[in-house]
């Protein structure tokens, strides 16, 4: 049990933060929120005329005065509902289980009403702005390579195809930067909108009749192909190697 001298200190000194928080919220204007709107509170009259990038920073800054503002009232609610516990005469008591409050818990969080094992802070809130699912390292639930038997053009296919026309990153950001400007690309020899090389030659109509389109990729492939000593036509090939359902000698 506290003392009234106890009381009487952890009165004044609520009383103190209460006060320094209602000043400091009243004379930053409630961070300009009483105005009724955006342009207002920047000195706008429109949108119209201003730039995009200026005007995501000014909704950035009043996002921002928004969770101040939220954060201020959070705790002048918190201070004034322990002062209401010491009229009460319940202070320095845990509102959950009865037990007494540990002084020193006390002395370094004045406004709690909770002992350590109730406090509601042990939940920490993991609520946070829709846009930001799709931020997650790397690329959120939206990068699909690591799935088996998925082959579908993901937010990480975008991005490679997107960066090739440029990023903020260049080879000065680099610790050691490589060699080749493409290096400082995501997997840069990735193929782009195909997993095979054929892929990107071969067509296959509605009949199932296949086509091969004399392209350049068509005619590096034919040479990565004689590089490797593996280049052959498809009669030569043994029964079981293109006939799937043909099993082999062995």
């Amino acid at each position: 049990m506290l003392t009234a001298k106890q009381l009487e200190s952890f009165r004044e000194t609520l009383q103190n933060s209460l006060k320094d928080v209602e000043d400091r919220y009243e004379g930053n204007e409630h961070l300009n929120l009483k105005r009724a709107t955006l342009h207002e509170s920047i000195g706008e009259l429109s949108s119209f005329d201003q730039h995009p990038g200026d005007e995501a920073s000014d909704l950035y800054e009043r996002e921002k005065d928004m969770g101040l503002s939220e954060h201020y009232q959070f705790e002048m609610f918190g201070l004034r509902r322990a002062l209401e516990a010491i009229e009460k005469g319940t202070y320095g008591r845990c509102e959950t289980c009865g037990e007494d409050i540990p002084l020193e818990r006390l002395e370094a969080l004045p406004s709690t009403l909770f002992c350590v094992d109730h406090t509601p802070d042990h939940r920490v809130s993991h609520s946070r702005p829709i846009e930001e699912g799709v931020l997650m390292p790397p690329f959120g639930k939206f990068e699909k390579d690591e799935e088996d038997e998925n082959v579908a053009f993901d937010a990480e296919d975008m991005w490679q195809q997107l960066e090739t026309f440029g990023s903020s990153e260049s080879p000065s950001d680099f610790y050691r930067p490589p060699g080749d400007y493409n290096d400082t690309l995501i997997e840069y020899d990735e193929y782009r909108g195909y997993v095979e090389a054929y892929e990107n030659y071969v067509g296959v109509d509605m009949e199932g009749n296949i086509t091969i389109f004399p392209t350049k990729a068509h005619q590096q492939y034919e040479n990565e192909l004689d590089e490797e000593g593996i280049m052959t036509a498809f009669g030569d090939l043994p029964a079981y190697e293109h006939d799937p359902y043909v099993e082999g000698d062995d």
